[in-house]
């Protein structure tokens, strides 16, 4: 009897944990979920190249931050989006931060090289910057405006390139 339900309770953990960590379902109808715009957790990691990136030096801009894995097929769907959203708002005050969750960098920077993703990628190395977030589902990503506040979050993949969130962005940064 106590075997059986020690099974069972293991069985039930597993199953919750596996669902905590997984990646959000391909193709999962994921959108902007407004916050209420309370200051963004600190973020400080170094990048695939060694320098740090600190969200408080992008204070004036509006930061688009993406955590993601590259065993994440969600994540890698939607990172091309994320560049289109980037160039659309070219010259514009706007930054996407790429915060790589637990892998070893070397398997990062083959990830970048191959695929020659061009936006800056930060590895959160301990996992520090993801539990302060409150991430728990890959992908998330958050919208931080221009004063350092979280205005908006998505859990699940989402094609960043759209007009409703060229729009949304755009009125972060003061207008069309």
């Amino acid at each position: 009897m106590r075997s059986s339900l020690a099974a069972r309770t293991f069985a039930v953990a597993a199953a919750l944990v596996s669902t905590l960590l997984a990646p959000a379902p391909a193709g999962a109808a994921a959108a902007l979920a407004p916050l209420s715009g309370e200051p963004a957790p600190a973020l400080v990691l170094k990048d695939v190249h060694g320098a740090v990136h600190d969200l408080a030096q992008y204070r004036g801009k509006v930061v688009l931050i993406n955590f993601w894995a590259t065993w994440c097929e969600p994540c890698r769907l939607e990172m091309p989006s994320m560049q289109r959203l980037r160039d659309k708002l070219s010259g514009r005050p706007f930054v996407v931060l790429a915060v790589n969750v637990d892998e070893p960098d070397a398997r990062v920077r083959r990830f970048v090289n191959e695929t020659r993703f061009d936006l800056p990628v930060v590895l959160d190395v301990n996992k520090t910057v993801t539990r302060a977030w409150n991430v728990r589902v890959m992908p998330t990503s958050f919208i931080v405006d221009t004063g350092g506040r979280l205005r908006y979050r998505v859990v699940g993949d989402i094609d960043w390139s759209t007009d409703t969130i060229l729009g949304t962005i755009s009125l972060l940064l003061g207008g069309g």
